[in-house]
């Protein structure tokens, strides 16, 4: 017996599908430690075509150098003597739709990158899925529309200073760069 709008019963289905991803925002700014920067003004409104995709999720990425660490000891500091640099960690959050993603990275004295991603598919319907109607598969993999609307993204600095053998480091933050893209999966069911 087909289903709802001429999907298919309950039978085994192959479910294929690509991610693609759509750039919301993308900056670069310098963040204090400890405080949080919130990147404004993020809407599927910004973007051609929005209502006719399947926005899952949403993407933040955060690239960072290096420490920005400076000796504040003088002469003496150089070398071993100078003590190791620290660590700072780059916290970022993704929201939409009460649908959360969070991650930290650390920069370990020579950069990086990390993202934070929110979804609200079901990532594991992908190949031979049995057991479900046609109709049942799409309620896990169609976001029908619940991807479009409001974001927010913020990214957090937490600095840490190293030192040693009576040297002061001194780091008051971090250049982070960052890209919010949406998640959009295109599927077909056989």
């Amino acid at each position: 017996v087909d289903g709802a709008a001429g999907l298919g019963g309950v039978r085994d289905y192959e479910v294929s599908g690509e991610l693609t991803y759509v750039e919301l925002a993308s900056g670069g700014e310098y963040i204090a430690d400890g405080t949080t920067f919130d990147i404004e003004n993020l809407h599927t409104d910004a973007i051609d075509g929005a209502d006719d995709m399947n926005i899952v999720g949403v993407r933040l990425t955060m690239t960072y150098g290096e420490d920005d660490e400076t000796n504040s000891g003088g002469p003496t500091c150089i070398g071993p003597a100078g003590g190791q640099s620290q660590a700072d960690t780059i916290s970022g959050a993704t929201e939409h739709a009460g649908f959360t993603g969070g991650a930290d990275g650390q920069n370990g004295g020579q950069g990086g990158s990390h993202s934070a991603e929110a979804i609200w598919y079901n990532d594991s319907m992908i190949g031979v899925v049995s057991g479900l109607s046609e109709s049942e598969i799409v309620e896990q993999i169609d976001a029908m529309g619940a991807g479009l609307g409001p974001y927010n993204a913020s990214v957090s600095v937490t600095a840490e200073t190293g030192g040693g053998g009576g040297c002061q480091h001194t780091d008051e933050g971090e250049d982070v760069s960052y890209v919010v893209e949406l998640i959009v999966f295109d599927y077909t069911i056989a």
